[in-house]
């Protein structure tokens, strides 16, 4: 395996970039935006870094100029982890039984010292259309690295990679991800006396029965065999309610996830499930609130026509297919840019202990990655 590979790699592992929804754990992501700009500087790439947030930034490395080209794109973010799990230290490069051991080595810090190998056996070539590499903050918890480009309306790229861990699989379609939250506000009493109060917890059996309702609904109505699973599915997470037996329950919250398919709109979704819960509260007296824990992340496809896609399947001698996790491919679809998700890494290793990257995945990626950044950046193909 190539020496500069295992260095970078090592260097991007031993930097903690845990993004969290938790404040106390979110960490800045500033330090590797910094280590791969200075990598990629050296190369002759023009590095623009972004700023998104207090400790966080988006890099967006161009060699070349126009418009067009190919992005190569990966998150530098990482979930946290429980160090005391791990056989090793989660920070540092572990080699055991032909696999490479690390916090984030397959989703996916691993993917950029491929880019950087392919890209560096073209820095010294004439291109006709750019070379991208693209590195975003808070996949992991927000999407705001992401977001922040869309608004920015860059890159201009017209074919995007994903590196996320897909077993050396080609992924062109994946569903989205909503997690919500309603909370029911009643009123508390003494449980001899249902009179005495209005039972939250009462009128949450009702809303879970309406959702799971909801959820066969959806079922029925929504099929896209691409999919393993080829329907939405609606999962009802955790439930908190109440303080005692012999109290009417004043408060209950429910925490649900939602994994809609590409042909379904996130907002509809939202405003017939806030009509459902209208009506529930407006027939038993009490109060609802409902709302998402977090904005969601859109479901992506990308046709399979796609010029990328039927350039990668022949490459991988692979039909492309479908995962049921989130990517930052909807928004590269929003900015134009024809997606596919290749990674070398498992999805199966990822955000647990112990999470390791097969040596045998490293080199069928970055001869695919150097034939892309070829046939779309040195050749220019459009199409």
């Amino acid at each position: 395996m190539d020496k500069q590979f295992l260095q970078q790699l090592a260097q991007l592992i031993a930097l903690p970039s845990v993004s969290c929804t938790d404040p106390a754990i979110d960490q800045s992501n500033i330090a590797v935006i910094e280590l791969l700009a200075s990598w990629l500087t050296h190369l002759g790439f023009h590095c623009e870094i972004m700023p998104v947030a207090q400790g966080k930034a988006n890099l967006i490395a161009t060699l070349g100029k126009g418009t067009g080209g190919l992005v190569l794109a990966g998150h530098t973010d990482t979930v946290p982890c429980d160090a005391q799990l791990w056989t090793s230290d989660p920070f540092s490069v572990h080699e055991r039984q032909g696999k490479l051991y690390g916090l984030g080595i397959a989703d996916m810090k691993g993917f950029f010292p491929a880019a950087i190998n392919a890209a560096q056996a073209f820095s010294k070539t004439q291109l006709r259309a750019p070379l991208i590499i693209l590195a975003t903050c808070d996949e992991e918890s927000s999407m705001a690295g992401a977001k922040a480009l869309v608004e920015a309306q860059k890159p201009k790229g017209r074919f995007a990679v994903i590196g996320e861990p897909t077993s050396l699989k080609p992924i062109r379609l994946h569903k989205g991800v909503m997690m919500e939250r309603i909370k029911i506000i009643g009123n508390s009493g003494h449980s001899s006396d249902p009179s005495l109060g209005n039972n939250a917890l009462d009128a949450m059996t009702v809303v879970m029965s309406d959702l799971m309702d909801f959820r066969q609904e959806l079922m029925k109505k929504y099929h896209n065999p691409a999919f393993v699973i080829p329907y939405p599915t609606l999962n009802l997470g955790c439930i908190h309610g109440g303080d005692n037996p012999n109290r009417i329950c004043g408060q209950c919250e429910l925490q649900f996830d939602l994994r809609p398919l590409p042909e379904m709109n996130m907002d509809d979704i939202r405003a017939n499930i806030s009509q459902r819960l209208g009506n529930i509260a407006e027939r038993m007296g009490i109060d609802i609130i409902y709302e998402p824990i977090f904005e969601g992340t859109p479901p992506a496809e990308t046709p399979a026509d796609s010029p990328l896609v039927r350039m990668v399947e022949q490459l991988t001698q692979s039909q492309a297919g479908s995962v049921a996790f989130g990517t930052e491919a909807p928004y590269f679809r929003q900015l134009g840019m024809d997606t596919i998700i290749l990674g070398a890494g498992s999805i199966e290793t990822a955000h647990q202990p112990n999470e390791y990257l097969a040596i045998e995945n490293i080199s069928p990626l970055l001869l695919w990655l150097k034939q892309l950044i070829h046939h779309y950046c040195v050749q220019g193909h459009a199409a």
